[in-house]
């Protein structure tokens, strides 16, 4: 067994109602996991929508990328705690920026089209996010990382991580 996962298994059976016992799990796993973030899929077939809830801390870096495919427009919906998301153009600028907050209907959901370059940043403790898109999933063409974003686990990703956060400072 993988001492790191990047994932949680999944639910079982025909509905899934996310409960306390689905969040704590997703939480504390989050909370131990190096990468400071851990997924529990909720697609039970793999066709069909990609259905994901993401547990995600402060202090995890996830590198900017897009995903290129026309059919991999992401929806990305904040249930519990606040998330900055921020659009970037090819080069890295950033081109826009939003702050997602659990329990604000005017504030807790973004849609991306296809190829579209974001990054994600945890601004409170005990993120969960849902993201859905268009599956099956296919980890070789899901997403494109922006080459000039640092790799994650490399020395300037700290750095990187920083930045995209002070973005959000108020």
């Amino acid at each position: 067994m993988n001492p790191n996962p990047l994932s949680l298994p999944g639910p079982t059976g025909p509905v899934f109602a996310l409960d306390e016992t689905w969040l704590q799990r997703g939480l504390d796993a989050s909370r131990t996991s190096p990468r400071r973030r851990i997924i529990i899929p909720l697609q039970r077939r793999p066709e069909g929508t990609q259905r994901l809830l993401n547990f995600i801390q402060p202090g995890s870096y996830i590198r900017p990328h897009c995903h290129p495919l026309p059919e991999h427009a992401e929806c990305i919906t904040v249930l519990r705690g606040c998330l900055g998301v921020m659009m970037f153009s090819p080069e890295g600028k950033i081109e826009g920026k939003w702050r997602l907050e659990a329990g604000r209907a005017s504030s807790c959901l973004v849609d991306l089209d296809h190829g579209v370059w974001h990054g994600i940043v945890a601004l409170a403790a005990d993120c969960v996010m849902l993201e859905a898109k268009r599956g099956p999933y296919n980890p070789l063409v899901d997403k494109k990382f922006a080459e000039w974003a640092p790799e994650e686990d490399s020395a300037g990703a700290g750095d990187c991580l920083r930045g995209f956060e002070s973005v959000f400072d108020r």
